[in-house]
């Protein structure tokens, strides 16, 4: 299991009230940081330095991930195996923005900012690193996908044909 004694003397500077502003996002990065040991020992059958003949492979040092949330840039340590690869449940793959970020770039498209503008708009929402031009050009790939399946599927064809009905009466 995660150490927790080192944990909690390093969050323990955060609750004397002075540094308010780092409390959060660290408590949303040692949050996430135990989902993540805990994901990977359950996927690796024992705990880390664990001797157990359950054991389905071995750990071998972290990759750093940073994770864009609502309370900022989240440094996260995502550990490497082995053999194999290993991505913890909570993230996506290639994914470095959170959902509500994710609405907000889809906004942004929806209403016809840039590109290039919506960096600055992210960048406003108190993201640091910002957003690149890809991943927003991603994001909005994803959402013409999702438009063009939904002017082809039948249920818009039915709403189509009811509506002509109305007006046909």
């Amino acid at each position: 299991m995660p150490s927790k004694h080192s944990d909690a003397s390093a969050l323990a500077p955060l609750l004397d009230g002075s540094s308010a502003g780092e409390l959060i996002p660290e408590l949303v990065r040692h949050g996430l940081q135990q989902l993540i040991e805990l994901e990977v020992a359950a996927v690796l059958g024992a705990e880390r330095h664990e001797r157990s003949d359950d054991r389905l492979g071995y750990r071998n040092g972290y990759r750093p991930r940073l994770l864009t949330t609502q309370v900022g840039d989240i440094e996260l340590r995502i550990p490497k195996l082995r053999s194999g690869s290993y991505l913890p449940s909570i993230l996506e793959p290639r994914r470095r923005v959170d959902q509500a970020l994710y609405g907000v770039v889809m906004e942004a498209y929806v209403g016809g900012i840039s590109t290039r503008k919506v960096d600055a708009l992210v960048a406003a929402l108190g993201v640091q690193s910002g957003i690149s031009k890809s991943q927003v050009s991603r994001i909005c790939a994803d959402i013409d996908v999702q438009v063009q399946a939904f002017l082809k599927s039948s249920l818009k064809n039915s709403a189509s044909s009811a509506k002509m009905g109305q007006l046909h009466q």
